[in-house]
């Protein structure tokens, strides 16, 4: 009796794909888990497995053709008569067999053994793929694989699933996968990268860096040891975490704060009356909140899990404030609805009580950009670290008094560097470069 067989679920979100090739041909008889024709999804080539054993009476499709899942592929009759008669059991105790090489493992007892036209498909679809092509095979069960047997094929696991394994940045070689034949899930890759990460801290890796011996250093002088800071080991963890899952690029700019400098001083009794006192950085928060309202995707996350970009309506400004305990980055909350006067007053508390060790965990949380000022330290530029789930940050370095060419001629200017770092996934580089612009014309027109 005859049976179809459909194009099965390939995976998630892959629902149709183009048929590049056809394996088989009328009158093969076919095995389970035999490559069928290779399908063409989402940039690579998957190899089609078949579910049923018999021989095939009809192709429905070609070369060229969408197929779609589950749409008839092939007709599959019965398996030929001989082919029964050799997989009945003899009256005769077989003799032991000599101990075979892994590619020559027997398939299992319920599949025919394969005929001259099956080998000579098997043969054909191992030859090398046209270049620069992406082939993604059905691998089996990874109990099934010699363990000291490399893939010699790209895992089993959709283009989106490798993406996120690049993009955390775990090799998807390494994934054990809980689907079918071994498919690798993105649940799968989490997974693998909490263990790992716990590997990594039971082996004393807890600031987020792989341990390595160190030498004896007594041996060439006087040493003092002293334990690692909670601050300090949490700080290394979240910005290796930024720094490992983070694609980053800095785009650097300079603003001619001349202006600013001579209001901010101006003005800068009102603030002190009030008890706070008027700084760049201040200014610079007010000034990155409008910006925000402009520019809306350097207010977001990404969202791999649901493949979402989270926009924020709300705007929430880290600070980076330097502590003898180490950095720390307390949150000023709803930064565009209030004015300059306040923000200085709220900066010059949260920085105060961030010294004394005296911040919640609720002034630390909720930040949607970062802005991080060592200009009172000194520098002409760095590249600060993306303070993830955040898309962006802003250092400001330094400002120094250059020769600016205006109006037919050379006018000193106070210049203040820029450096904003970003994450590329989200984030393009002329967008980047119009962000950090317009800070700068906002700023040189106070």
């Amino acid at each position: 009796m005859a049976s179809q067989f459909k194009l099965p679920n390939l995976g998630e979100n892959i629902d149709s794909g183009d048929v590049v090739r056809v394996l088989v041909q009328v009158g093969d008889q076919i095995r389970k888990q035999q490559a069928l024709l290779e399908l063409e999804t989402d940039k690579a080539v998957i190899e089609v497995p078949s579910s049923i054993v018999g021989t095939v009476e009809e192709i429905h499709v070609k070369e060229g053709d969408k197929a779609e899942v589950g749409q008839v592929i092939l007709t599959v009759g019965e398996v030929a008569k001989q082919e029964k008669t050799r997989d009945q059991p003899q009256s005769k105790t077989p003799k032991p067999e000599k101990a075979r090489k892994p590619e020559e493992l027997k398939a299992p007892e319920s599949d025919p053994p394969q005929k001259p036209a099956v080998k000579k498909a098997k043969k054909a679809a191992r030859k090398p793929r046209a270049a620069g092509a992406e082939v993604l095979d059905f691998a089996p069960a990874p109990s099934e694989v010699p363990v000291d047997q490399k893939p010699a094929q790209p895992v089993p696991a959709a283009p989106s699933v490798r993406r996120f394994a690049r993009q955390i940045g775990l090799d998807i070689h390494e994934v054990q996968g809980s689907g079918t034949h071994g498919r690798i899930s993105i649940d799968d890759v989490k997974a693998h990268s909490r263990k790992h990460h716990q590997e990594l801290e039971e082996a004393g890796t807890s600031m987020g860096m792989e341990a390595v011996p160190l030498p004896d250093f007594s041996q060439w002088g006087e040493v003092q040891r002293q334990p690692i800071s909670n601050v300090r080991r949490m700080t290394a963890q979240h910005v290796s975490r930024s720094w490992g899952t983070i694609p980053h690029v800095t785009q650097n700019d300079k603003a001619d704060i001349t202006r600013l400098e001579e209001a901010r001083k101006r003005h800068g009794r009102k603030a002190e009356a009030a008890g706070g006192k008027l700084t760049v950085t201040a200014i610079m928060v007010k000034v990155v909140a409008s910006a925000l309202k402009v520019f809306p995707q350097f207010n977001a996350s990404i969202d791999l899990l649901n493949k979402e970009i989270i926009y924020k309506q709300y705007c929430h400004i880290g600070v980076a404030v330097d502590t003898d305990r180490g950095l720390l980055v307390p949150v000023i909350r709803d930064v565009d609805q209030k004015n300059i006067l306040d923000l200085s007053v709220e900066l010059s508390q949260i920085g105060a009580r961030a010294r004394e060790a005296k911040l919640t965990l609720e002034e630390m949380q909720g930040g949607s950009f970062t802005i991080s000022n060592l200009g009172g330290i000194g520098g002409t530029s760095f590249t600060p670290i993306v303070n993830v789930p955040e898309v962006a940050i802003l250092g400001v370095s330094r400002g120094k008094v250059e020769p600016l060419y205006q109006d037919g001629e050379w006018k000193p200017r106070l210049m203040v560097p820029l450096s904003l770092s970003y994450d590329h996934r989200l984030i393009d580089g002329a967008d980047a470069a119009r962000f950090v612009r317009w800070i700068a014309q906002a700023l040189e027109e106070p």
